[in-house]
């Protein structure tokens, strides 16, 4: 009969790609760990590994196994945290994703509040592209996910947890700085440092300038770049203006940047909670699906209702 051992084992093995790495990690001879990939290929009665010169490699079988082990050593996970948790204690091993630029300064403050209240739980956070965040969320590769509501697939239950604006910042060198305000014609005349096409911030600015017959890829783009804090950070230098996060704004480059009204455009970016409905949720994943919707809760109110976090609005 298989184990969840004997999973783990070959999971290990079929990520390093090397008995003796798989040896070290698992505080196991080589040896044995060959023994275990041997007794699960007399059990399949297929090859699971093969050599390829050097190297070693995963053959079909082998990778068609992945997925399915991976899932037994985590039900085998849940299984002890959800027998430890009848203690009446919150434990466990917490993976969190996050995609928008707002949740990586929420995310790390939510669960530094939750690991407080609940210290038996250990917590991974991984900041990701949004299309990617989802579909591990999907693939049961993460917990739960803070991420913007704009592709869910799959068994995958949001919640909107809060609304963060986006902002049109300049330098205060900048014509625009002593304005406050401008017309949406005006955007065609300036120079723009822009997130990528794709990203959360990018498309919330893209439907606010379409609702005022503003086509954003008129605009002209000098440089592209991969963050929002890195914009916030050029935008300063008086490189050009750009549409960033007002967390960015709060936390990074408040009163070193002019906030600049478009006329008619309102533009926020809203960020969901998200956890898969297909699988189990272990103690940690529910108590803290619990903790970041509750409304009540006085640390996400305090992260809601405090300038600390720009205009955060709960949901």
């Amino acid at each position: 009969m298989l184990d969840a051992h004997q999973m783990n084992v070959f999971l290990t093995a079929a990520e390093t790609l090397n008995f003796t790495n798989a040896a070290r990690q698992l505080h196991m001879t080589q040896p044995s760990v060959s023994q275990h990939i041997q007794a699960l290929e007399r059990h399949f009665r297929t090859t699971l590994f093969v050599r390829k010169g050097r190297r070693m490699v995963l053959t079909d079988a082998g990778e068609a196994l992945v997925p399915l082990a991976r899932r037994m050593v985590d039900w085998s996970v849940r299984i002890d945290e959800t027998m430890e948790s009848l203690q009446g204690e919150v434990y466990g091993h917490l993976k969190v994703g996050c995609s928008t630029t707002s949740g990586k300064y929420v995310l790390p403050m939510m669960l530094t509040s939750f690991m407080r209240k609940h210290p038996q739980v250990t917590a991974a956070c991984q900041v990701l592209p949004r299309r990617q965040a989802v579909e591990d969320l999907g693939d049961g590769l993460l917990h739960l996910a803070l991420a913007s509501p704009r592709e869910f697939h799959g068994p995958v239950e949001f919640r909107r947890f809060c609304s963060d604006p986006v902002r049109l910042i300049a330098p205060l060198t900048h014509p625009w700085a002593t304005r406050g305000e401008i017309e949406p014609h005006e955007l065609l005349e300036a120079d723009f440092i822009l997130r990528e096409t794709g990203s959360g911030t990018i498309d919330v600015a893209a439907e606010g300038l379409a609702a005022v017959g503003i086509p954003i890829d008129q605009l002209k783009r000098i440089l592209i770049l991969g963050n929002s804090e890195a914009i916030a950070l050029a935008v300063e230098q008086g490189l050009g203006v750009g549409f960033v996060s007002q967390i960015v704004i709060s936390r990074l480059v408040n009163h070193r940047v002019a906030t600049i009204t478009v006329k008619g455009v309102d533009m926020a970016q809203e960020i969901c909670i998200g956890r898969n409905t297909a699988l189990p949720g272990t103690t940690a994943q529910n108590a803290f699906w619990d903790f970041a919707t509750d409304a009540e809760n006085p640390a996400i109110k305090q992260l809601t209702e405090s300038g600390t976090y720009g205009s955060l609005t709960p949901a």
